[in-house]
């Protein structure tokens, strides 16, 4: 696995998903987000306790499928796998560990804002939402609430802000501190941080909670939290 070392020069556009981002993104969310193995397994677990032939998973944001490759190792009936993303240098980067592990898993180039979601059983969104426009963001639960099968299972893990202004600062703080236990330099940092300003909008809890709300949702309960990072599950 490719080390990340994206942020080491100086920067001269905003964070976006490209080829230089692809090929490093695996070690990116290992060291960058904070218990990201153990929520990905989380998340498998739950797909995995009601799983059966022919299940509909479809992960958005899917970058190098990663999750989905998990996903497909660990599952004992065949399930249809899909993953949309709207970088095609995370799809090439899929499409080749697909390939090579011999998986069989259907990737889409789409807008996750205009994709047609068709009596889906379960949609994941992996920190995928927060580089949604808060604007948007409801827009696209809405469909997502649509395009669910009506036991529908909606699977979202989030960076998130808090009301608290002081415990905000001190958990962005603790997140940094984690981020220099990881390996990233100050330099890395404060030059992610600049590159996402504006890019990354996270929400608050209740902001998330009353989002699903909104969109029909009436089941809605977090899973996992560290932090400002928290997984939520969703039911229709």
């Amino acid at each position: 696995m490719e080390k990340d070392k994206v942020f080491t020069e100086k920067i001269s556009k905003k964070f976006e998903f490209d080829e230089a981002v692809a090929s490093v993104f695996d070690d990116m969310l290992s060291r960058s987000v904070p218990f990201y193995d153990e929520v990905r397994r989380l998340v498998i677990s739950l797909i995995l306790a009601e799983q059966r032939e022919g299940r509909k998973i479809l992960d958005l944001g899917s970058s190098t499928a990663k999750f989905l490759l998990d996903l497909h190792s660990k599952m004992s009936v065949p399930m249809d796998l899909k993953g949309v993303d709207n970088s095609q240098a995370m799809l090439d980067r899929a499409t080749q560990k697909c390939q090579a592990f011999g998986a069989h898993i259907k990737l889409e180039y789409a807008d996750m804002l205009e994709y047609n979601y068709v009596q889906e059983d379960v949609i994941v969104a992996n920190y995928t939402l927060q580089f949604i426009r808060p604007l948007q963001r409801l827009e696209l639960v809405n469909k997502i609430y649509n395009g669910l099968q009506d036991d529908g299972l909606f699977i979202f893990s989030e960076k998130v802000a808090f009301e608290d202004k002081q415990l905000d600062k001190q958990m962005i703080d603790i997140y940094y501190t984690y981020k220099k236990e990881q390996g990233y330099s100050e330099y890395e940092i404060a030059q992610k941080r600049e590159a996402l300003e504006n890019v990354l909008i996270p929400f608050t809890v209740k902001e998330n909670i009353q989002m699903c709300k909104d969109a029909g949702f009436t089941k809605i309960e977090t899973v996992f939290q560290w932090a400002n990072f928290v997984t939520f599950v969703v039911k229709k």
